[in-house]
């Protein structure tokens, strides 16, 4: 139900998966915070309406278990052990020269754990309900903003007005604060579609997540918890030329698991497939800056990156510990939590990280989605070289589990 003048600290215009855990983060620190969602909140929840997973790596994890959501989510969440990264072709099988990661070269905790987004949503929408100081609006829209020196002002679709010191847009890649703000951004399209459903097959995985690099892009089976009746499940997240999507997404159930079974040999059985299936265009995007006046951009509002290695919710995350971090810090003080200085921090802490890794799996795109012979045996050549020298596998290892460089207090498994 919509409130009418409302007065919060905070204003976060979308509720998906990092608006709603930024919300969380900051109102559980005892700031007032206000969430605008376009989207209903039952249709969120309901299974239709998104059928992806998300890797969630370790550093990530920790956010969740900090600001209180990781428990209402970790009966859907299965630990990656293992990740077996090749090189192949259709009908051809997998290259002989390879690379793999095991937990156990890092530490005793897993790399990492593949959660639906279903339940992500069921966690942070809980407990959304749950805290005092978090006003959860939705379905609105914010038909109005004004922001000046002397702070925020919004006028939702149903008349409720609402004043701030800070709007945050988590406003996804189309994001109508960042337009607004004459934020201008750089990005690929791939020409690739990534098709997504739950396959069921007949092996258990054992905690592996597969990348299996074909010329038309990336094909990875990432580990699900077995259903209640002990049925061995795995998320499927195939990048295909645009062009032949629809004739996969029309196929029957059978011949769609054959051509699973093309694609990725006999590993873990046979493949079955029961459920939706969902396609989405793949780009990367990267907002020319992600602060503005009394407004800082978090999430896919501020980049966007094909999941190529599973790492898009992940830099979301990074960002809300980072931002969530500044505000709570500098409130404590007693400074203007929407002052240039504050956000510029937040701006400075995430850029550099965020540059680097969207550079980084833009190169890897490139690289591993074609067939050229040359390239293949190169690529090949260095999965294998960087596979035998273990302090560098060890670097990549901690570099995807969130767990190195700069890390917000979050990431570290501490409290705000």
């Amino acid at each position: 139900m919509a409130e009418k003048d409302i007065s919060v600290e905070v204003l976060i215009v979308g509720g998906g998966l990092v608006g709603l855990t930024l919300g969380v983060a900051i109102a559980g620190a005892g700031l007032e915070v206000a969430v605008v969602d376009r989207e209903q909140p039952s249709k969120q929840k309901a299974s239709p309406f998104d059928g992806r997973s998300s890797a969630i790596a370790l550093g990530s994890q920790r956010v969740f278990d900090q600001v209180g959501l990781w428990d209402g989510m970790s009966w859907a969440a299965e630990a990656i052990r293992y990740i077996e990264i090749t090189d192949g072709q259709i009908d051809r099988g997998a290259s002989p020269l390879s690379m793999s990661y095991d937990f156990s070269e890092v530490g005793d905790l897993p790399m990492g754990w593949i959660v639906e987004n279903r339940a992500i949503r069921l966690a942070t929408h809980a407990k959304a309900a749950e805290l005092e100081t978090l006003h959860h609006l939705a379905p609105h829209t914010v038909v109005d903003l004004e922001r000046d020196k002397r702070g925020v002002r919004a006028a939702l679709d149903d008349g409720t007005k609402i004043t701030a010191r800070v709007v945050i847009g988590a406003d996804g890649r189309g994001s109508l604060l960042r337009k607004n703000a004459g934020i201008e951004v750089t990005g690929t399209d791939y020409q690739q579609n990534g098709i997504v459903c739950t396959v069921v097959h007949e092996k258990p995985h054992n905690g592996i997540a597969f990348e299996h690099f074909l010329p038309s892009g990336p094909f990875a089976l990432l580990p699900l918890p077995d259903s209640e009746e002990g049925v061995h499940r795995s998320s499927l997240v195939w990048s295909e030329k645009r062009e032949l999507v629809d004739g996969y997404m029309s196929m029957s159930n059978e011949d769609f698991a054959n051509e699973l079974h093309r694609r990725f040999g006999d590993n873990l059985g046979k493949f079955s497939v029961t459920e939706m299936r969902w396609s989405y265009p793949l780009s990367s995007l990267h907002a020319e800056r992600y602060i503005d006046t009394r407004m800082a951009l978090v999430g896919d509002a501020a980049h966007g990156m094909h999941p190529i290695a599973g790492q898009g919710l992940n830099l979301g995350l990074r960002d809300v510990a980072a931002l969530a971090e500044v505000i709570v810090d500098a409130r404590r003080v007693g400074l203007d939590i929407g002052s240039p200085q504050v956000l510029e921090d937040y701006a400075k802490w995430r850029r550099f990280d965020n540059v680097l890794l969207l550079g980084a799996m833009d190169g890897l795109v490139k690289l591993f989605s074609n067939d050229l012979a040359p390239v293949r045996i190169a690529r090949d050549l260095g999965l294998a070289t960087v596979d035998k020298i273990s302090p560098v596998k060890r670097f990549f290892m901690k570099h995807a589990m969130g767990i190195v460089g700069d890390l917000p207090r979050l990431m570290q498994g501490k409290s705000l």
